[in-house]
């Protein structure tokens, strides 16, 4: 039997969406071990001159807890 824990992070790229959850996921996995899976909650963007200047997302990452 496994007992998850599930927490909530933010993470940017100048990429695109998909690039800044990679980013996001990227990051956990220096910290996190177990990571099993990751929700996408919302997509939000930094527009500077008219322009996307930042893509943002937040993620809900999921990782088994260790015995």
């Amino acid at each position: 039997m496994a007992v998850a824990r599930v927490t909530e992070i933010t993470a940017s790229s100048s990429d695109g969406w998909k690039e800044a959850a990679l980013e996001g996921l990227k990051r956990a996995n220096r910290t996190l071990r177990g990571i099993t899976g990751m929700e996408i909650i919302s997509q939000k963007a930094k527009i500077e001159q008219g322009k996307i200047s930042e893509y943002r997302v937040r993620l809900k990452i999921t990782f088994i807890l260790e015995e």
